[in-house]
């Protein structure tokens, strides 16, 4: 399964962004779609998950500020970023987890997209 991410940017401290995630391949359902992001020298850490369900989950960083959707007849996922921090900059990446039309499990990432808040 391959994700295809766009949208990331330079913005400056207070501004939005909107990411985008698509998944391609033989897919039979995705039950989760996350995003995540990784700083220079600091360990990737989740921003935002959904399940096919919409029940979502944000650490407490990013909370009232980020929102995550997702269309699962489009097989895409969304990421609004709000209010946006210099802290917040980072690559960020789209991750799925689902069952493949083998039956198969997949749990795969995207490229990565830039995210920089300028102060």
């Amino acid at each position: 399964v391959q994700l295809q991410a766009s949208g990331g940017g330079l913005v400056q401290a207070g501004g939005s962004l909107r990411l985008s995630c698509a998944a391609v391949g033989s897919i039979f359902n995705i039950n989760i779609f996350g995003w995540y992001r990784q700083a220079p020298g600091k360990e990737r850490e989740l921003v935002a998950s959904i399940t096919a369900g919409g029940r979502t989950n944000y650490p407490d960083s990013v909370k009232g500020r980020f929102a995550i959707s997702r269309d699962n007849a489009k097989k895409m996922v969304w990421l609004q970023m709000n209010s946006l921090k210099p802290e917040d900059t980072a690559v960020y990446y789209c991750n799925a987890e689902g069952v493949r039309t083998d039956y198969e499990r997949f749990d795969d990432w995207g490229q990565g997209t830039q995210v920089t808040v300028s102060s």
